[in-house]
């Protein structure tokens, strides 16, 4: 099994590795790379959604402002028992 590293450590270690590399190209390759998977991290959920998902999700929340449209806990339980 992996020893799992704390952050500063892996800090460290991924410095020293990109120290050693020499290549221009490579260094921009490696900086796209990391850029990109940093900004993927960051996309809310909202963001994932599709547009249709997006209507859906501000229709139930529309729908929820009127109390005659909600149920209690135990309504729901009892409607999805055999999903939980």
């Amino acid at each position: 099994m992996k020893k799992i590293m704390n952050k500063t450590v892996l800090k460290t270690n991924l410095h020293k590795l990109i120290d050693q590399i020499e290549s221009q190209n490579l260094l921009e390759e490696y900086y796209n790379e990391m850029k990109t998977l940093i900004q993927k991290t960051k996309v809310s959920a909202w963001d994932s959604l599709t547009e249709e998902q997006k209507k859906e999700v501000l229709l139930s929340y529309e729908e929820s402002e009127n109390g005659d449209n909600l149920l209690d806990n135990d309504t729901v339980m009892k409607k999805y028992k055999d999903w939980l």
